[in-house]
């Protein structure tokens, strides 16, 4: 396992690359403002976007406050509905960052866990869910997702899938990521297995669930949390995606995806602001989780730096 040496060695190296990096700082600083943001959203936000007593028709396509005939009630403008769109990209986030949360979640449970049993274990159990994920590959991930969805529309009635949409999401987006997952679990468990550590566990006769759980997925967390990094942003991307293309969140709930669709019908009829700023929005986030992956990444390889 690892020792407490090695853990303090990593968490001071850590600090210490983070402090000499500020391009790092920044997208932290952006990322838990992001979280913040989301978690917050109904004290933040002006109005309530899914509230619909709180927006009112006549003020849709009211320009940003510091353009001609904006609104000084609505900072960045509004929507085609009249939703204040500052509270609508809040609200948006929050979505976004649940689905993406949740989903990434789901998938290091499933690809970690089949990871360590398949490297474990070898053989044929090896054999099923490596062909399973060479399959995987070969489709994009926004295919999967759009698969899984289209499945659990046509399984459940619609009343069940309007109330278990967000679930449904997010099992879909996690079956098209869990791939990187158990790969890479399964090469570090490969790694691990043959190690003194693991052999005096298998002759105390420890279960094989306690010696992948206790001895070898601690040694393992390092490559997993990378992967977790990057593919939280490829959730969220996908995430907006799916609701870019009307199979995400519903109408009355609307993520980024949803309003950068909305935006996209009027942005050559002059209204502009509708489609930039959760565009914006979108793109900050996903680059500040893309940066500190990149980060994690260098910490726990040191021949990237």
């Amino acid at each position: 396992m690892l020792t407490w040496w090695r853990r303090v060695r990593i968490e001071n190296e850590l600090i210490y690359l983070f402090l000499r990096s500020p391009v790092t700082q920044v997208a932290a600083a952006i990322g838990l403002l992001s979280v913040l943001g989301a978690l917050f959203a109904p004290l933040i936000a002006p109005t309530n976007p899914y509230d619909l007593a709180s927006f009112d028709l006549l003020d849709s396509f009211l320009p940003p406050a510091w353009v001609e005939d904006g609104d000084p009630r609505f900072f960045i403008g509004t929507d085609d509905q009249g939703r204040d769109l500052l509270s609508s990209i809040l609200y948006g986030a929050r979505l976004s960052l649940l689905v993406g949360l949740s989903s990434v979640a789901f998938a290091a449970v499933l690809g970690t866990g089949l990871g360590l049993a398949a490297g474990y274990f070898g053989g044929r159990l090896d054999t099923i869910v490596m062909r399973i994920a060479d399959v995987q590959l070969s489709l994009p991930a926004i295919l999967t997702a759009l698969l899984v969805d289209g499945v659990a529309r046509g399984i459940l009635p619609r009343e069940q899938h309007d109330e278990l949409l967000l679930v449904v999401l997010t099992v879909a987006i996690g079956l098209s990521l869990w791939v990187n997952f158990a790969r890479t679990a399964r090469a570090s468990t490969f790694v691990e297995r043959n190690k003194e550590y693991v052999q005096a566990a298998e002759i105390m006769g420890l279960h094989p669930l306690r010696i992948m759980a206790v001895a070898i997925l601690p040694n393992i967390l390092g490559p997993l949390m990378v992967i977790g990094t990057v593919d939280l942003a490829v959730a969220i991307l996908l995430e907006a995606t799916l609701s870019f293309l009307g199979v995400g969140v519903p109408p009355n709930q609307p993520s980024l995806g949803t309003l950068i669709r909305i935006g996209t019908e009027y942005i050559f009829s002059g209204e502009w602001w509708i489609v930039i700023f959760p565009s914006a929005a979108l793109i900050v986030m996903i680059v500040s989780v893309n940066i500190m992956g990149d980060f994690f990444r260098a910490v726990l390889n040191p021949r990237l730096r």
